[in-house]
């Protein structure tokens, strides 16, 4: 005890000790080492800006803890309760389903009716000539809207700004990122999506969408809120890591079927871009999921299309369906293909690097407060505004196309390709139709086949130019904020030009080049290609775009790669989420685990029999969350009658403060029954997390008894030996999706101590270990594999 008070002596006078901390490893901090930083230690910063809130970050716990209550757990099951449990899975993935499906109508409902009254509204006084007024009311609108979604977002849950994606991303891959799938960040996200995708902002609902999806399955998983949580017992086995990652899953499959009506590509987007972890049985769970969604929108689109749900007719869900479209082509036509492929990587990467450079100074902005970040939303909402409103006046009028039914051209109302905007009766303002709408509506009318002279290049360089600067400043805002809409809007505008532009030597519609070019901004700026594949046929209903869809993707990306990463990777690095890539660096191949475990602190340990003071000392002064269990003297079948020293497992912090919360403790140093185990504890209680050990009491004749860690300690801890290569550790790490890896001595002999040291997420990123270790870095050259 006399060094851990040096220690606190140390941290109290130490003016630098708090920064020096906050720098390490939160999972390799000594017991007994002072916090000043000493030269060649792996430390990293476990501290993370989620919603531009600072927290730290934990991994969590994926991996079976097989200790003793576990192993009588699943021998006492029987067949009728293992039943139950697999009815209940498939019963959560069917809700799942069922609520996405059903929030996803909500949101797309109320978002056609507020932007479509509101727009109608805007029209009567251009009709009369009142132009003032109309951007007067459209102004005013769009700022209130984005008002209550900004203030929602800032005051209640600032989580619930932006996609959602990174930080789910990361969550599947074993990051704890915090407050992410609460009940408040679900209403802020429902709500706040609604009314920045009214107001017109240059963002989408399908970001949102997948998050919405999530913290449902989370909360499903958990039986609801924190403070509101539902005690039935067979409920309890889902509020673990592993099975909430599952269900969180098919919330994220089932978010992006929502937002395009995909199924299939919803269920491949979650193994593509968002799953690190993924089997058969998982596959058929998300499908199931999708399916459920699928129905739900179908049903509710029948309803809605005999006038039910308002303003919500064809508009609300993005479809393009040109299933009746003969598409032709000739080998000719692959050159204008490739190009919108090249065009689409290079300005994809290009997006990705000046959003990355913005998103810096957004966060420069945030990090001032709360009025900063409102003020922020609400000068964006301004200026888009009047950009919307204002450029169409740019536009030269034009005529209507005589072979046009009357009807449909010009058009006062809300949808249409032809608005009639500020021009007489017979002409039509091409820029209006593509600025003065729905952003849905805007990806229709844009997708628009059989229409070669609808648009004037003048009118789409404007609509481009400006989707490109609002896509920038926008994403970044305090409010929920998607990327694929904007992607889209941008890349069917250049693709819309070139097929323009290959008007007389080509047989493909502008609609469809317009579809490509979609496609391609999406891979070049987000990387993904199945999925994307599969989104784009199920919107467009038409396999004959199957082949040069594919060939456009795989350019794309490829282009796109070689210049930076993702622009999902680039915001994970922002937000300091220690997100682990599925490749890794070559240079790692150069360095061993065990010369990883010589820079870090030594590793902490606790005895199979130990003193609660022991235990209560260790929690109060490391952060590790994992420690070896390592029984002293024990003697072997077969070897040295001096006895041995043997490695009886790993234990969890949580489970060390559950033993302290509920005082089992012993007076004699002996090993426990298994009868007194089960008296105490379930196998359910040992997958919660119990808070802090500052929580926990513990009297000074407590702290002379004992504990006896033996039915707790995870007896089958993964481990490898110091031999191993940290590129091999590292993909082992990740594909299980551990939190701990136990690194074992080559040589084990009497006088050996059976862990070399502990190996975490943090210790196996890259910078983390050149900080260490920066000759590694040019060792070999090159980039990673893919």
């Amino acid at each position: 005890m006399e060094e851990v008070n040096k220690l606190a002596q140390t941290n109290a006078t130490n003016m630098d000790g708090e920064a020096v901390y906050e720098e390490r490893d939160p999972e390799s901090n000594s017991l007994h080492q002072p916090l000043l930083k000493r030269n060649r230690t792996l430390s990293s910063s476990p501290l993370a800006i989620v919603g531009a809130k600072v927290s730290h970050i934990e991994s969590l716990d994926y991996e079976i803890n097989e200790n003793d209550l576990f192993k009588h757990d699943w021998r006492s099951r029987s067949k009728v309760q293992v039943l139950q449990y697999i009815f209940l899975k498939w019963t959560l993935a069917f809700l799942v389903g069922l609520l996405t499906g059903l929030i996803a109508t909500f949101i797309n409902v109320a978002v056609e009716n507020i932007a479509g009254y509101k727009l109608l509204a805007v029209i009567k006084y251009i009709e009369k000539e009142r132009y003032l007024m109309g951007f007067a009311y459209f102004a005013g609108a769009n700022f209130l809207l984005t008002m209550v979604a900004a203030i929602l977002c800032v005051c209640f849950a600032p989580t619930a700004a932006g996609p959602g994606i990174p930080e789910i991303k990361a969550y599947l891959n074993g990051v704890d990122t915090p407050n992410m799938f609460g009940a408040t960040t679900l209403i802020v996200k429902i709500i706040g999506s609604i009314g920045a995708v009214a107001a017109g902002l240059d963002l989408g609902k399908e970001g949102p969408l997948v998050h919405i999806g999530s913290c449902i399955a989370s909360l499903l998983g958990q039986g609801g809120p924190d403070n509101y949580r539902l005690k039935w017992h067979w409920l309890r086995y889902f509020n673990n890591d592993r099975d909430r990652r599952d269900l969180i899953t098919c919330g994220a499959s089932s978010g992006v079927c929502a937002a395009f009506r995909s199924p299939v590509g919803g269920v491949l987007f979650a193994l593509e871009e968002v799953a690190t972890w993924w089997r058969s049985a998982l596959l058929w769970r998300t499908f199931f999921s999708t399916a459920v969604v699928v129905v739900v929108l179908r049903a509710f689109i029948e309803i809605c299309k005999s006038g039910n749900c308002g303003l919500f007719g064809k508009g609300g869900l993005i479809m393009f369906d040109v299933s009746n479209v003969s598409v032709r082509y000739h080998a000719i036509d692959i050159i204008p293909v490739a190009v919108i492929g090249v065009i689409g990587g290079i300005l994809g990467s290009l997006y990705n690097c000046l959003l990355h450079k913005i998103l810096r100074i957004y966060n420069l902005i945030n990090e001032k407060g709360k009025f900063h970040k409102l003020l922020l939303s609400l000068s964006v909402s301004i200026f888009t505004s009047v950009c919307m409103y204002g450029l169409p006046f740019l536009a030269k009028c034009r005529p209507c196309d005589p072979s046009l039914p009357d009807s449909s051209c010009p058009t006062t109302g809300r949808a249409g390709n032809f608005k009639q905007f500020n021009c007489p009766k017979g002409y039509y303002n091409d820029l209006a139709t593509l600025l003065l709408t729905t952003n849905d509506d805007a990806v229709r009318n844009i997708f628009s086949i059989n229409t070669p002279r609808e648009y004037e290049i003048l009118s789409l360089v404007i609509f481009f130019t400006l989707y490109c600067i609002l896509g920038l400043i926008t994403f970044g805002i305090a409010v929920p904020s998607g990327l694929f809409l904007p992607i889209i809007l941008m890349g069917s505008a250049y693709g819309r030009m070139l097929g323009i532009a290959m008007g007389p030597y080509t047989k493909i519609d502008q609609g469809l080049y317009a579809v490509l070019g979609a496609a391609s901004l999406m891979a070049g700026s987000m990387r993904m290609t199945v999925s994307l594949c599969v989104i784009f046929l199920e919107l467009t209903n038409n396999l004959l775009l199957l082949p040069i869809t594919m060939l456009v993707l795989l350019i794309a990306k490829t282009v796109g790669d070689c210049f930076n990463p993702s622009i999902y990777e680039i915001i994970l690095e922002l937000k300091g989420l220690p997100f682990l890539d599925a490749h890794p660096e070559p240079w790692m191949r150069n360095i061993t685990a065990g010369e990883l475990a010589d820079v870090k602190p030594a590793v902490v340990s606790l005895s199979g029999i130990e003193k609660v003071g022991r235990i209560v000392e260790v929690l109060k002064n490391t952060t590790h969350n994992g420690f070896p269990v390592v029984d002293e003297g024990v003697i072997p079948p077969m070897g040295s009658p001096n006895g041995a020293t043997e490695l009886h497992g790993l234990v969890l912090r949580a489970h060390l403060i559950l033993v302290l919360k509920k005082k089992w403790f012993l007076q004699e140093r002996r090993r426990t029954e298994e009868w007194e185990v089960r008296e105490k504890f379930t196998s359910i209680d040992l997958a919660e997390r119990w808070g802090k050990i500052e929580e926990v009491l513990v009297t000074k004749d407590e702290m002379e008894m004992y504990v006896d860690l033996h039915p707790l300690t995870n007896t089958t801890p993964y481990t490898v030996v110091e031999s191993i290569s940290v590129a091999k550790a590292m993909v082992l790490f990740r594909q299980v999706g551990l939190r701990h890896m136990l690194i074992l001595p080559k040589y084990q002999a009497a006088g050996v101590f059976p862990v070399v040291g502990i190996l975490t997420r943090q210790d196996l990123r890259a910078h983390n270990i050149l900080s260490a270790f920066p000759h590694l870095e040019k060792s070999t050259g090159g980039k990673k594999g893919h």
